[in-house]
């Protein structure tokens, strides 16, 4: 095995491109559409990329499971010159379908700035070499290129991920961006123009809303898809079934993937308690104070098995799947607690003996 190999192997998460690089490849070969300037494949084929089907006598595994119109009409607006903003709930696969588009589209998915109160103007544009800068001068060398920046001169996709995490002069700095498809370096007296096939992919949290708040101009230059919560139990139950198996297997966890049975449990407590309401809708619950999304139903259940592959048998207990449900229900010790307890007692424990194994390990952790 070539070292570059064994690196790669060594790697705790690989980027998409090189995850799904044979259903690349197959998708590449396989391609009779137009293919836009910049891009790798046809919009058919990043459409099929993201949704599954065949490409020859390659399976292509879905990659977002939901409403496949929202990934057409994302498709389509990366052809234009429009930007995308991904809006969503935690965990409705914002940041997984941006990283998998931008695999498809450019092959890259790495040029990330990721939004934090800590990102400044010179994440979005570019910083200096202050060592060259103060050798040299300003010269073409000494400048340290933004993700974004990186992305205009390749014509590639740049994501910028949590957007509405950052200030609102950082988001501002994107507007010029955005219209006019260049970043000036007034240093040099001169700027950088985006090649074809550059475009942005932001996401924003429906939870940051308010934190700061996008203003109507940079709104404008994007175009914003409303990415859903799953629709219906099954959908979820499928979405937490594929992700769980990808990651188990990823991080060659020596355990088995939790039984059908386990995994339509916790995506319903899940559901019911996010919701305020059980399944049948006949009784009310209270909801505690984190968001329990469909991504942390899936650490849930991965981290279900390293226990029982590190700690047990490699089977996952109720034991094992109780400690992940304490862990992400009760966040605010007090109330989250109580409102666990009271789900505990009012709904699990009334659910028969399918349930009592479960019920009676969450009771335990719950004391």
């Amino acid at each position: 095995m070539a070292a570059s190999e064994r690196r790669l192997q060594d790697r705790m998460r690989l980027p998409a491109e090189r995850l799904y690089e044979e259903e690349l490849e197959a998708l590449r070969k396989a391609d009779r559409g137009n293919v836009p300037s910049g891009w790798r494949m046809s919009p058919q084929s990043v459409f099929t990329f993201i949704t599954g089907g065949k490409a020859g006598n390659t399976d292509i595994t879905p990659k977002y499971i939901g409403n496949k119109r929202l990934v057409e009409m994302a498709i389509a607006t990366l052809v234009t010159d429009r930007a995308l903003l991904l809006i969503g709930e935690p965990g409705t696969a914002k940041s997984w379908l941006s990283e998998n588009l931008a695999a498809a589209i450019c092959g890259d998915s790495g040029l990330v700035v990721q939004g934090t109160a800590g990102t400044s103007e010179e994440h979005v544009r570019y910083s200096w070499n202050y060592a060259m800068l103060l050798a040299n001068g300003p010269t073409p060398e000494a400048i340290v290129r933004s993700p974004i920046m990186r992305a205009m001169e390749a014509g590639s996709i740049a994501r910028f991920e949590e957007i509405s995490r950052c200030a609102s002069e950082v988001q501002d700095a994107l507007i010029s961006i955005l219209s006019e498809k260049t970043i000036s370096v007034p240093e040099l007296g001169g700027e950088t123009s985006a090649r074809k096939g550059f475009s942005i992919i932001a996401t924003a949290n429906t939870r940051d809303r308010g934190v700061n708040e996008m203003s109507a101009a940079l709104k404008r230059r994007f175009n914003i898809i409303v990415l859903p919560s799953p629709s219906d139990i099954a959908t979820e139950v499928e979405i937490v079934r594929k992700r769980v198996r990808e990651i188990a297997s990823a991080y060659d966890l020596q355990a088995a993937v939790p039984a059908d049975e386990a995994l339509l449990k916790v995506v319903t407590i899940f559901r019911e308690l996010r919701g305020g309401m059980t399944l049948d809708r006949k009784e009310k619950v209270k909801s505690p104070a984190g968001v329990l999304s469909t991504a942390e139903a899936i650490s849930l259940l991965t981290n279900s098995m390293a226990l029982a592959a590190s700690f047990g048998s490699g089977e996952p207990t109720d034991e094992d799947i109780a400690a992940g449900l304490q862990g992400a229900v009760v966040k605010d010790d007090d109330k989250d607690k109580l409102v666990w307890k009271e789900y505990l007692d009012n709904v699990m424990k009334k659910r028969g003996a399918e349930w009592r194994g479960l019920y009676t390990a969450c009771k335990e952790m719950n004391e």
